[in-house]
């Protein structure tokens, strides 16, 4: 669109600067991203609260071992 054509739109906004735009939306991806690592941190927090309990293991195998070669 030329000048001419522009300035016959009549109160039609201006087009946003695109720099702006890019700018704003890197501020809200940040934000969002911010958000993200704030919940991140509040489960860390939640997980570093809780004791460390120790995997069961059984104290003997629900079978005995096969025999080898070297048993025999």
């Amino acid at each position: 669109m030329d000048d001419r054509q522009a300035g016959s739109a009549g109160d039609a906004a201006p087009a946003p600067d695109l720099s702006e735009v890019a700018a704003q939306c890197a501020a809200a991806d940040l934000l969002d991203f911010a958000a993200q690592l704030a919940g991140l941190a509040e489960d860390l927090k939640a997980l570093a609260a809780r004791p460390i309990e120790p995997t069961p293991t059984l104290a003997e195998p629900d079978h005995p071992p096969e025999a080898t070669s070297s048993d025999l």
